[in-house]
């Protein structure tokens, strides 16, 4: 792949700049996109991320690590290139990647999504050469509906339960999805417990000034008013004993995979919610068309289906094999697990 960023065992490198973006294994200079754990890995000797994302990394990877911040669209001279942060809409603190060097402008989406939610700051659509795009939901059948309307099937699932004596419990990604979901639950209706991986996550979005619902800690719950309460768990936490202190449940996943017939009931969930954090179909070609980008480079997710499809369009388009997963329902029960276990 020639031009300012290379493909390299270690993740994407930038020789203009000396540094990678979102590299797999340890490296001296590290470009994050954002916290996620298929992006943001352990032992680089410093890390670059948004400033909105200060606070999530550090609930990730710990207070020891070396952590340099970015206003979005603050500019920074790295070797060769000038480097900036821009919104990417995913979670909060996600960042696209600008990198520019001798008027050539390559930019790497990281995890995306173009629709507004109020726990980060919006998508900004930025001008390049060259677009290196996640396309996790990069088919036609995945097309997303307002999240006001999966905002409202939650909590109307969530009083049914309540009407049936049925604690409702929601499981998601413990780093930016239970967190927006918590964004749109109706607290009026009854107690909101998490578990302990989401609350700690949560409390870094609260550190980091996004305003959000009251909860409890799961392992409080306990007296007859908490019969009503919704509550907000990793994966990991599905078919576990920690299940099991709150009696009758009715079991839901927040998920764009709930949009494939048949992975609810291969999870034995009562219900599933289209809710995703990555760009779906019609805004992932959009958004390219915004880029005026010639050079579209996909990774992560139907790289094939949408690079041949660009190549009908008369783009150039290429696949990049990396380690990043997008919205991977397997890979998340690991990952929590391991957050977890923490």
């Amino acid at each position: 792949m020639p031009g300012l960023l290379e493909l390299t065992p270690k993740g994407l490198y930038c020789a203009a700049g000396d540094f990678f973006i979102d590299p797999w294994l340890p490296v001296g200079k590290a470009v994050i996109t954002h916290a996620h754990s298929d992006h943001a890995a352990p032992g680089h000797g410093a890390y670059l991320c948004s400033k909105e994302s200060y606070h999530v990394l550090r609930a990730r990877m710990g207070e020891e690590i070396s952590i340099q911040t970015l206003e979005f669209g603050e500019k920074l001279r790295l070797g060769e290139t000038i480097v900036s942060l821009h919104p990417a809409g995913h979670i909060l603190g996600s960042a696209q990647v600008r990198v520019e060097r001798n008027g050539e402008v390559w930019v790497v989406s990281g995890d995306y999504k173009t629709e507004k939610d109020a726990t980060c700051s919006a998508f900004e659509p930025l001008r390049c050469h060259t677009f290196i795009t996640e396309c996790t939901f990069g088919m036609p059948i995945y097309k997303w509906r307002p999240e006001k309307e999966i905002f409202a099937e939650i909590n109307s699932w969530w009083k049914t339960n309540q009407e049936k004596g049925r604690v409702s419990v929601l499981f998601g990604y413990s780093l930016g999805k239970l967190q927006r979901v918590l964004s749109g639950l109706d607290p009026s209706l009854g107690p909101i417990f998490t578990h302990g991986a989401v609350e700690r996550m949560t409390e870094a979005y609260r550190v980091s000034g996004i305003p959000l619902p009251l909860t409890q800690p799961g392992t409080g719950f306990m007296s007859k008013e908490d019969r009503n309460a919704i509550i907000l768990a990793p994966p990991s936490a599905l078919n576990t004993p920690w299940l099991r202190r709150f009696g009758t449940i009715s079991t839901a996943f927040a998920s764009g995979w709930m949009a494939i017939r048949g992975t609810r009931r291969r999870k034995s969930l009562d219900k599933g919610f289209v809710l995703s954090d990555h760009v779906d179909w019609p805004n992932l070609l959009q958004t390219i068309k915004d880029t005026g980008a010639s050079h579209v480079i996909a990774t992560h997710g139907y790289t094939h289906i949408l690079a041949r499809y660009l190549r009908e369009r008369g783009y150039e388009s290429s696949v990049m094999q990396t380690r990043f997963e997008g919205e991977n329902f397997e890979l998340q029960n690991k990952d929590e697990e391991t957050e977890a276990a923490e």
